[in-house]
């Protein structure tokens, strides 16, 4: 990509011109306002991984986006995490925190009562709003933030051997979201293997045994797999190392998208435990993961990929039906009602500016179909219609229209 792509491609200066995001300096640095075009991208991919990881076994919970400070003590993210962490909020002299991550709000609702092997693995996920405290100088867009939200999930599993099969699965279900993004391994994205360092009690958790077996499972997973991934020293998590998908940016900054962990600390934190098939009390195994990453980060990446000329699936507006003059608006009108029926998203452009500049705008704003309704459509009862990314195409009855929408949309071509 040339410079000038890049710049044009930038997430922060397309968002602007697509009126897709914002943010204020009366609501704070580093937290984006959605506005409502903006909102529909975060939708849709909202929806689509919920669906995709409930059809995948997954159970979605809600949880608090705040709890006591006590909690992420017991889990070790204060003090280790101190510093990505807003200050305590006091409270009827109890100390709370704005959760940073999920993970200790999933471990107490997996001890909300006994577990018996036979529900392992159990796969518990949310959208979860998170909150980090970035430096002001880190702070850019989309792709870093002080509030985002996360694909996040935490999997209790009853052996090594089915967390291993777990972060396989859980890699498997990253490659199958890139695919449907057009993103391709290797060219768009790529694995990272990161590591801890022993050396550093302060910021890692001290058990260099089950460093070195974590890293070993990781490493041989990966090998197996055939997939290429870069070993990097001091990136862990401090429970644990981890598999990082890592992006660049149309400026060549580099970020991790997707991660998935593994972790042997917590289930020592938590007593998590499950009942097996002896009877007996065994310590689980967990793997955390992120199947999209964060919703703000992801649509970063995906608004310089496309350029903000979004699939259609994802895009805000899917067609706008565009009257030639005023005579026609009476029929735009009752199109434009008939594909809302049909769950498109739609909208009409009535003004009394000319057909050129009507056109000129759909294309500016990059929305994928543009129909045209003029004497001839109106007699006929069709359409004219111009794809963004494929010209002409001639006339078509509106249901004929939607049917073709709707297949586009459902396979998310």
């Amino acid at each position: 990509m040339d410079e000038s792509n890049e710049k044009a491609n930038d997430h922060k200066k397309l968002g602007k011109e697509l009126d897709l995001f914002a943010f204020s300096d009366a609501v704070g640095k580093g937290l984006p306002l959605f506005t409502p075009k903006g909102s529909v991208i975060r939708r849709e991919l909202e929806r689509f991984i919920v669906d995709e990881e409930i059809k995948r076994g997954y159970l979605h919970v809600y949880t608090p986006d705040i709890a006591k400070l006590e909690l992420y003590e017991k889990s070790g993210h204060y003090p280790h995490y101190k510093e990505s962490m807003y200050a305590p909020i006091e409270i009827d002299d109890e100390r709370f925190m704005l959760r940073p991550m999920t993970c200790p709000h999933h471990f107490e609702l997996f001890l909300r009562k006994p577990v018996s092997y036979r529900e392992l693995p159990m796969r518990i996920a949310e959208l979860a709003k998170l909150y980090r405290y970035e430096q002001s100088g880190e702070l850019m867009g989309l792709q870093r933030v002080r509030t985002f939200c996360l694909s996040d999930a935490h999997i209790i599993c009853a052996s090594e051997e089915q967390a291993v099969d777990e972060i396989a699965k859980a890699l498997d279900l990253i490659e199958f979201v890139t695919s449907v993004f057009g993103l391709t391994l290797d060219v768009d994205y790529r694995y990272r293997l990161s590591m801890g360092d022993r050396a550093n009690t302060d910021k890692y958790y001290k058990d260099d045994d089950a460093w070195e077996k974590g890293e070993q499972l990781l490493r041989t997973l990966m090998q197996n797999r055939g997939s290429k991934f870069e070993e990097a020293s001091d990136e862990a998590a401090f429970y644990g190392p981890k598999i990082d998908i890592q992006m660049k940016n149309v400026n060549g900054k580099e970020d991790t998208a997707f991660t998935v962990q593994y972790d042997f600390c917590m289930p020592d934190r938590f007593d998590l435990s499950y009942i097996g098939e002896d009877g007996e009390k065994h310590r689980a195994f967990v793997v955390h993961r992120s199947s999209i990453g964060a919703i703000e980060r992801i649509m970063a990446f995906l608004i310089e990929k496309y350029g903000g000329a979004f699939p259609t699936w994802l895009s805000p507006v899917q067609a706008k039906v565009l009257s030639v003059s005023e005579k026609h608006v009476v029929y735009a009108k009752e199109v434009v009602e008939a594909l809302r029926a049909a769950n498109i998203r739609v909208e009409l452009d009535d003004s009394d500016e000319s057909l050129g500049k009507k056109i000129r705008a759909g294309k500016t704003e990059k929305v994928p179909y543009l129909l045209v309704v003029g004497d001839a459509e109106i007699s006929a009862k069709t359409v004219s219609v111009e794809g963004r990314d494929s010209g002409k195409q001639g006339t078509s009855t509106v249901e004929a229209f939607a049917a073709r929408m709707q297949e586009e949309i459902r396979t998310r071509a």
